[in-house]
């Protein structure tokens, strides 16, 4: 097996993870700390499918997935505090 495919499978079990405690999280803010780990993850998995497959899309797609996930959990955050988001 390549690196890669390893490397893969160790950010795909550990979002899995994430997932989990997304789930079964007993308040909001548990639920975000899982969210807010499974979007570095899967940024991680998208690069090493881009190295593996020698496919530079597959870093756009990352990079845009990264910005929308920073945002996203910046509105949950300020949806959480009550805030507006224009604030």
């Amino acid at each position: 097996m390549s690196v890669f495919v390893i490397a893969s499978f160790c950010f795909l079990v550990t979002s899995l993870l994430s997932l989990i405690r997304i789930i079964i999280g007993p308040t909001a803010q548990d639920r975000l700390v899982g969210l807010n780990l499974i979007v570095p993850q899967v940024v991680a998995i998208m690069v090493l499918m881009a190295i593996n497959f020698n496919r530079t899309i597959y870093l756009d797609v990352a990079l845009v997935y990264a910005i929308l996930g920073f945002i996203s959990i910046i509105a949950i955050t300020k949806y959480l505090k009550g805030k507006k988001l224009h604030e």
